[in-house]
Formats: structure tokens, sequence, C-alpha cells
């Protein structure tokens, strides 16, 4: 066995690993709803992803990364997650071990009544995953009220406990579910009745109740919060059990908040929800119409920071809090936003409205309100020093309640001048993605120049695979050769993109080349090889395969739901990765 060390904080870890940019090490990136597992009821669960940290750990991995695992809505994002500290029911994984209030003939009649054997293969189904979840889990807390809560036992005990010590997040949480079930499951609270539109409201309604209702839907509550200490203890126990094979586990935390949120309902006080976040006029890659005239209105509300800072910041440290009781370290997805981020004075479904019109005609429409940077547009040198005070103001206190080399910020898109040097007085590791870290005349900056402070891969969640990438470069290469005129930019662009990547790699391409092995190891060598601290991989640039988890700005049932093939204790290893690792001097 490991023999294990405590670091700061109470974590465990084998004693030849370090969290510091002292300790280079090698990481893979999968969202855990895409990972299978022995028991998995049709999305990856705390029992998928024991299994893919073993296989991890096999590779010679030292780091596992997961996209956000908060409660999500009826759009199924873990970036627009209805509550910014509830878990999702989802990746519970219901066994009469890990939720001894169920007997396995239970699981197997509800589970198979809903053709759970169907929900297994394919792309996640969600209206059917999550109710098969909740339904298992309702019979499950019946069992319990019956039981171990009559006879207050030592589960009881626990329960009573999390509830206490989870009250300051978790009561407002739990009737926020409880009234979006009234609605249908639809977390629309600006379509309730008044009554019900924030959590002061709610609860005098639920008081005004006549005795028999109001105790239906109390019971209803403590469901809620049943189903969450279960998560919670799940996902303790999963923590510890990868400190415990020397695999760190890294979260992410969004910037923002979804509008229809249980922390919008609960503390309206501290969102200013006239203003939507968002992303500033993508002009380069033509997305789409919107975000090419406008930008990408996210529709999450923007913080009011004075209301924050008299109150010491208390959701955020909060927010932190939760999310390292479970991981090791974590990324704060969008971290640019704390210095400034682009609102918008209109709400996403207006989006369509504002389409069409001139900057003159939306004025009209919003006071006189264009999409802009908040608090400052980086036109000044005041408004930039402006901006990273903020930003250096809450980074500061936000790294004082994780401990040191906890946070990691996703600082990628337009990054003003002065976040970097930011980042890196605070103790941030930023993003390196390799094809973006560039020279002036537009060559690949050498890996090895990389600052130790730092996380390098090819891609997050929302970019194609390095692989497809590839492909359609050589696609477009291939249809040059047969197209006319028009064609040769895209083919000249493709051409420049292929070479570009394969100097850094160290190899050229004089012809089209097919994607084959070699390519693929130099990939993972060069990567791997780089100067900074963490050099992490998509679990699909590991396999090379084309798969997409997400496609930002598509409204799509395929986002969000891809899933791996097989589970991971039947994922033979990737050939040569251990040896890669091992050579760039990543190995545990």
């Amino acid at each position: 066995g490991w023999l294990l060390a405590r670091a700061e904080g109470g974590d465990y870890f084998p004693r030849p690993m370090e969290l510091s940019p002292q300790k280079k090490i090698a990481g893979v990136l999968a969202p855990l709803f895409a990972l299978r597992g022995a028991n998995d009821m049709g999305i990856g669960d705390t029992g998928a992803l024991r299994e893919f940290v073993e296989w991890a750990a096999a590779q010679g991995f030292a780091l596992v990364q997961l996209l956000p695992v908060n409660e999500t809505g009826g759009d199924h994002s873990p970036y627009n997650a209805i509550s910014s500290v509830a878990l999702d029911p989802t990746t519970i994984e219901v066994t009469p071990t890990t939720v001894p209030d169920l007997s396995q003939a239970e699981i197997d009649r509800i589970a198979n009544a809903v053709g759970v054997e169907g929900l297994r293969s394919g792309p996640v189904r969600y209206p059917v995953v999550k109710a098969l979840k909740m339904q298992l889990l309702a019979h499950g807390f019946g069992n319990f009220l019956a039981g171990t809560w009559r006879s207050k036992g030592a589960r009881a005990k626990r329960f009573r406990a999390f509830c206490k010590a989870e009250a300051s997040w978790l009561e407002g949480y739990a009737l926020f579910r409880v009234v979006m079930e009234e609605h249908g499951g639809s977390e629309r609270w600006d379509l309730w009745p008044a009554e019900q539109q924030s959590c002061a409201l709610a609860q005098a309604w639920l008081t005004a109740l006549p005795a028999k209702r109001r105790r239906q839907l109390e019971r209803e509550v403590r469901f809620r919060k049943y189903v969450q200490w279960l998560a919670w203890e799940q996902w303790h126990a999963a923590k510890a059990h990868a400190g415990a094979l020397g695999v760190a586990l890294m979260g992410d935390i969004p910037f923002g908040v979804s509008y229809f949120s249980a922390d919008v309902w609960t503390v309206p006080e501290i969102f200013d929800a006239q203003w939507c976040g968002g992303c500033p006029p993508e002009r380069l890659l033509k997305v789409d119409a919107f975000t090419y005239k406008w930008g990408q209105n996210w529709g999450i509300p923007l913080y009011r920071w004075e209301v924050l800072r008299a109150r010491g910041f208390d959701w955020w440290r909060q927010r932190v809090r939760k999310v390292r009781d479970v991981f090791h370290l974590y990324r704060i997805d969008h971290i640019l936003g704390f210095f400034r981020i682009y609102g918008f004075p209109w709400r996403p479904e207006r989006n369509a409205d504002f389409l069409p019109l001139s900057e003159e005609e939306a004025l009209a429409l919003t006071d006189g309100q264009l999409p802009h940077f908040v608090p400052h547009e980086d036109d000044t040198d005041e408004h930039k020093a402006a901006n990273r005070a903020q930003g250096e103001e809450v980074l500061r206190l936000l790294v004082e309640e994780s401990g040191e080399w906890r946070l990691i910020g996703e600082d990628l898109g337009a990054v003003p001048d002065y976040v970097r040097p930011c980042l890196a007085d605070v103790g941030i590791a930023g993003f390196k993605v390799p094809q973006w870290e560039t020279e002036p005349d537009g060559a690949m900056i050498d890996g090895a120049r990389y600052e130790a402070l730092s996380l390098a891969t090819y891609a997050t969640h929302d970019h194609p695979p390095i692989r497809a990438m590839w492909e359609d470069w050589m696609a477009a290469i291939a249809a040059a050769e047969h197209g006319g005129e028009e064609t040769w930019p895209a083919r000249d662009a493709a051409w420049s993109e292929v070479r570009r990547l394969a100097a850094w790699c160290g190899f050229e391409v004089g012809r089209l080349m097919g994607w084959d092995e070699e390519i693929h190891r130099n990939l993972l060598r060069t990567l791997l090889a780089t100067h900074s601290w963490m050099a992490v991989l998509m679990i699909t640039d590991l396999f090379a395969t084309t798969q997409r988890f997400n496609v930002p700005g598509a409204v799509s049932d395929a986002n969000w739901s891809e899933r791996l093939a097989g589970r991971p204790c039947e994922w033979a290893a990737v050939d040569g990765v251990r040896a890669l690792i091992a050579e760039s001097g990543r190995a545990v």
C-alpha cells in the first residue's frame, strides 16, 4: 500500500506527490456525465468516477479534472447550474452499499420498469435519467423515514448534523427545489406566482398553508436535504479514494450562476439582475450572426461587488469552501470576469429582437445602454488599474480561502494585459493552449518557455479535439485541390495551422498527411514536455477521438450528453502514455 502523508488542509496523498509548481504532474480531463460505471443509470456517477480515477492512476496520471458537478436545470449545462453549492443528484451512485436505504430488489424493480439497460447505451437521456434517479432516491427516503429516522440511529444523527452544518445554503436550496416541483420542475421562478418569487416570500407562503399541506411540503423539503446528504457523503468518499491512489481531483467553478438559480432566488441582493454577463463580439470565427454583431449573452446576472464586499464576500467564500470539501483543487471558468465582464442590458430571450437593430435603435429600447465591459472598459490607464484592483482583491481572498496552489484560473479569450501578471502575483496558475501562445510572427511559443505556474492543454470542453482539427485542416487542403480560386484562402489557412503545430512538435508536414499514431505520439510528448506545472489532456485527445462534449452557442440535445465507450476498467492502456509521462518528468 501507499505510505500516506497529510498535506495542509487535511488532504492525504502518497508521499511522492506534491501539489505545487515545483513538481510537474500530468492530468486527464473527462466530464463525469460521459463516464460509464458498473452501476450507472445512464449517466456518470461517483462509482464511475472511482473506476476512472483507478484507470488514470494506472496510466501514471496524478490529476483527474472534471467539469462542474452542481445541479443543472433544463438546459443540462454544467456552466448554468441552479445552485452554486448543491451537487447534482444524477452524480449519486445508487446501490445498496452507497444508498443503504434501498435493497437491490427495490433498485432493480424501479430501474427495470423504465428500461435502465437501454439508458446505459448511447448518449445521456436527461429527462428519463433524472426522473429515474429521483424516483429511486424518493423510495429510499421513504424507507429512511420509516426505519433509520424513527430509530434515531447513527445515520439519522449524521443527517441531522449535515442539515445543521449546511443550513446557510441548504435551507433556501431545498425550498427552491420543492417550489420548482410545484411548477413541473421548471426553475423559471420569474413565472411562478408572486408569493413564490423569492425565498422570503415562499417561506411566508409555506407558513400560511393549511397544516396538512404544509406538512406535506415540509416532508419534500427534508427529502431534498436527504438527497444532498447522500451526494455529499459520496463525494467526500470519492475524494478520499482518489487521494489514497495519489490522484488529485480538480473541480470547476463557473464565474457566474444561472439567473434562474436558488442563489438569485435566495440572496437577490448580491446580484445585479438588470445586466447579463457574456463575451464581446467575435468577428473572426463568425460563429453565428448574433455573436458576430453583439457577442455572447450568457444570461448570468452580474455581481453587486459593493454588497458582497460589505458582507465580507461570504457567498464566494462559501462557494470555494464547498468545492474544496470534495476536490483537492479547482479551476475557475472565465476568471477574467473578476476583473471586468462584458454586460448586456437585455436577457438572452430578447437576443432575436436585437439582432437586426442598429446601435441607435438598440439604445432606444435600453434606456441609452449598449453592451459594454463592467465595471469599466479597458480604455484608459485609470480604468485598467481599477479593473485590476477589483480582480486582485477578490482573487486574493479566494486563495486565502482555498490554500496555496489550489486555484487554477481559466484565462482564455480576449485577455487584458494586466490579468496574467496579476494572476502570477497572487499565485494562480493560468492556462496555456499552445495554438494561442504565439510569437509576434505567429509561430507558437516553445513550451519550454512556459511559466511553471501554468496549466498546458490542447483543448477545453468547448473546443474540438486535436484530431478533429487536424482532419478538418487536411480536408480543407484536399478540397482545394479540386476547387477553384475561392478555396485557396481556406487551403492556405489550413496549411499554416498544420505547419505551425507540426513545427511546435518538432516535425514537418510537406504534403497531405492523414492522422496516424506517430502524429498522436508527437502531440502527447510535446505537451507533456512543456515547462508548465500541469499538462492536462482531454480524454478525447488522449484517445485521439473526434467526440465533442459541447459546441458553444449551439442549441442541441447533443451538447453535454456524449458518453465514452465502455467502462474505464474495460479500457486498454493508451500505448506508451505511461512512458511518455515518465520521460517528461511528470511521473508520481
